[in-house]
């Protein structure tokens, strides 16, 4: 058995799908539903966006998993990382940089001169991890997914 604080790091399976579904809609409900319009609101539970990404995307995703728990996953293509999400009860405990070291050594790995990613000005506390991970504001944008009003701003982390 792991111990409480065990952490591993491993590709995704086809049985973490249920897992990873039920972290979006739970970083969904605690970051980004208090943001949205009411009719974002709607269109994100009529397209059930976390099972069509999980669906899309789940077996790229990398996840964290604690005590048999799958408890975070970020998900990258190229040089762009897709997502990071930590289950809201495990948040600022590490999780997320173990994460984002495993992807950021595969895109180095990959070639790559610099890892780019997009967050919204309301979530500073995204920026704040990131900003401490060296990542720098390139450009900032409408967010368009939401279609709420929303500002993305795209950083990026070039690598030594």
């Amino acid at each position: 058995m792991m111990a409480s604080s065990e952490i591993t790091v491993r590709r995704a399976r086809a049985d973490d799908a249920a897992a990873t579904r039920e972290i979006l809609y739970e970083t969904y409900a605690s970051t980004w539903r208090p943001q949205l319009t009411d009719a974002a609101r709607q269109v994100f539970q009529a397209e059930d966006r976390p099972a069509a990404y999980v669906s899309a995307r789940g077996l790229q995703f990398w996840v964290a998993e604690q005590n048999g728990e799958v408890v975070a996953f970020v998900d990258w293509e190229g040089d762009f990382v897709n997502a990071l999400h930590v289950r809201p009860g495990h948040a600022r405990k590490g999780i997320g940089s173990r994460l984002m070291d495993a992807a950021e050594a595969q895109i180095v790995n990959a070639g790559f001169a610099a890892a780019r990613l997009e967050t919204d000005t309301f979530n500073t506390r995204s920026q704040a991890f990131y900003a401490a991970r060296g990542y720098l504001e390139a450009d900032r944008y409408p967010d368009t997914e939401w279609k709420s009003g929303l500002t993305t701003i795209l950083l990026v982390k070039a690598f030594d």
